[in-house]
């Protein structure tokens, strides 16, 4: 069964002004985080701007970073829909294109009980050859998935392998934990959680700010794996400064991309409608990450 451990990044995607994909520069941020050291990136998930992504340049993106990591780090990617049969459609394309998992968020628009989500992930699961990461992210679907629908699902198919908790919430991770952390990893999507998570029993994390700062979280998994708890906490310290700074007070994608830009690489813009920040904030973050 495949594994799932250490700090992976869900990769920002490079558009240019005319919002074209930029690969030149998805491939300098590529040699950043693997330099870095993390386990593995996440294509086309909600920090890449999935939603605003067409299915051939889905395919596309997946089919350029498994042609430019080598066997490096893990590339999965997000294929998450609000129906059951785009999901299948989408994850069907992603391992046919060289995906080593797929990140499924729960679905959205219609809000869905717990039965619904639980039969969407076993529909899905069954009808695709690759692993499958849960992906639980209030914060974008509106609703936070029970930790006993977790469980259901991982007692039921072999296929989930892992859960990306993005609540935020000590209580919800420790309960899917507990509940079914022996079946599948469990993985933070929140950076203030990435060493609770891993004192809790947890294996890592998969967070937007690994895009500009992954030595510093990378930093977290390795000092905890070290039994260097001081060092983990300073780290987790800087981690949450920059994921209040970039994702809990500002718009994420032009925020992250801002200061990718600032540090030197070639982030580009948010795709429409999304837009760039005013030069004020841009300066904001500028003198924010300088205390980094």
């Amino acid at each position: 069964m495949l594994s799932l451990e250490g700090i992976f990044v869900p990769n920002v995607t490079p558009f240019n002004h005319k919002g074209e994909i930029m690969y030149d520069a998805l491939d300098d941020l590529v040699n950043y985080w693997i330099e870095a050291g993390i386990s593995g990136v996440i294509a086309n998930a909600s920090t890449g701007e999935a939603p605003y992504l067409s299915d051939e340049e889905r395919k596309r993106i997946i089919e350029y970073l498994v042609e430019h990591t080598g066997d490096k780090i893990k590339v999965c990617a997000g294929t998450g829909a609000p129906s059951t049969w785009k999901t299948i459609e989408l994850t069907r394309a992603a391992r046919d294109t060289g995906a080593e998992a797929a990140l499924i968020t729960t679905p959205y628009f219609f809000k869905p009980d717990d039965k619904e989500i639980t039969r969407y992930f076993i529909d899905v699961i069954n009808a695709v050859d690759l692993p499958v990461i849960l992906y639980n992210v209030p914060k974008f679907t509106g609703y936070n998935v029970n930790p006993q629908v977790v469980a259901s699902i991982a007692e039921e198919c072999s296929g989930l392998v892992a859960i990306k908790d993005s609540s935020g919430n000590p209580g919800n991770m420790a309960e899917v934990i507990r509940l079914c952390g022996d079946k599948i990893d469990c993985l933070s999507g929140s950076a203030d959680m990435i060493l609770p998570t891993l004192m809790l029993g947890g294996k890592g994390a998969i967070v937007a700010v690994g895009n500009i700062i992954p030595e510093e979280c990378t930093e977290i998994y390795r000092s905890y794996k070290n039994k260097d708890k001081i060092n983990a906490g300073e780290y987790q310290l800087k981690a949450s400064y920059v994921n209040k700074v970039l994702v809990r007070e500002l718009p994420q994608i032009a925020a992250i991309k801002t200061a990718l830009n600032q540090r030197g690489f070639n982030a580009g813009t948010p795709r429409k409608p999304l837009t760039e920040l005013g030069e004020s904030t841009k300066k904001h973050i500028e003198e924010a990450m300088r205390l980094v």
